[in-house]
């Protein structure tokens, strides 16, 4: 991976750069698959961030004062402009602030889960480990976490262990537990947390999310299978209560 192609794959993304860098990135993405997959990241993180922000219709107050300080004057007024400017700046501000950030902590964190699980499987990391046993998998996460994760094989249930892997979720490492149901794959990614928080569900891009806190953890369960699967598997896990 070249770190002069990885600082500028932001610019190159948006369409920043000039002609002659831009080819020159194009050529070299070509023949490294390192940042191809860095460049993957990167687009599947702006399109997590651009369909999981949230819009609003001004208020009526607001438009009314726009198209108030907008119709054609006789005289210039610095008082008008200055008010205008101000007005202006707000939406501006307002703007920004709707289009680049999520609708809640909640609404940020599925994002990251999504695209964390659609990274899995795009950039064929899906597992650290590779294994139906959990004997095998839950020792493997040993020295490489501060806790223990709940590993527990469920093929009995339907929902057979395919092994584990370290991720990074909300600034820090965590565990992935990927079980498998039919022909689709959960991703659970689990860590420590404080007290306990009933399941909630959230839907993001087509994919379905079950998240909670049950003793001492908080876990997050994605896949495009549906809700009532994921419910299941929290539960034959002890993360939520049958």
């Amino acid at each position: 991976m070249s770190e002069h192609v990885v600082e500028r794959l932001s610019g190159y993304l948006d369409e920043e750069l000039d002609p002659v860098t831009s080819a020159g990135i194009t050529e070299h993405l070509q023949a490294c698959p390192a940042c191809s997959r860095e460049l993957t990241r990167l687009r599947s993180l702006q399109s997590a961030l651009r369909e999981g922000a949230e819009s609003y219709v001004a208020p009526a107050r607001l438009r009314a004062r726009v198209a108030t300080l907008t119709r054609p004057q006789r005289r210039f007024s610095w008082e008008r402009a200055l008010a205008w400017a101000g007005s202006a700046a707000v939406v501006a501000a307002a703007w920004l602030v709707i289009v680049r950030l999520p609708a809640s902590a909640e609404q940020a964190m599925a994002t990251e889960v999504v695209s964390s699980h659609v990274r899995s499987m795009m950039a064929s990391h899906l597992t650290d480990v590779t294994s139906t046993d959990q004997h095998t998998v839950k020792p493997w996460f040993d020295g490489k976490l501060d806790f223990a994760p709940p590993v527990t094989d469920l093929a009995a249930q339907g929902f057979p262990l395919l092994g584990g892997r370290l991720d990074y979720l909300g600034g820090h490492t965590v565990a992935a537990l990927v079980y498998g149901r039919r022909k689709h794959v959960i991703n659970l990614f689990v860590w420590p947390a404080s007290g306990d928080r009933p399941p909630r569900e959230v839907t993001l891009r087509g994919y379905h999310t079950v998240h909670g806190a049950k003793n001492g953890m908080e876990y997050w369960a994605v896949s495009d299978v549906n809700t009532q699967d994921l419910e299941t598997l929290v539960q034959e896990l002890g993360l939520s209560p049958k």
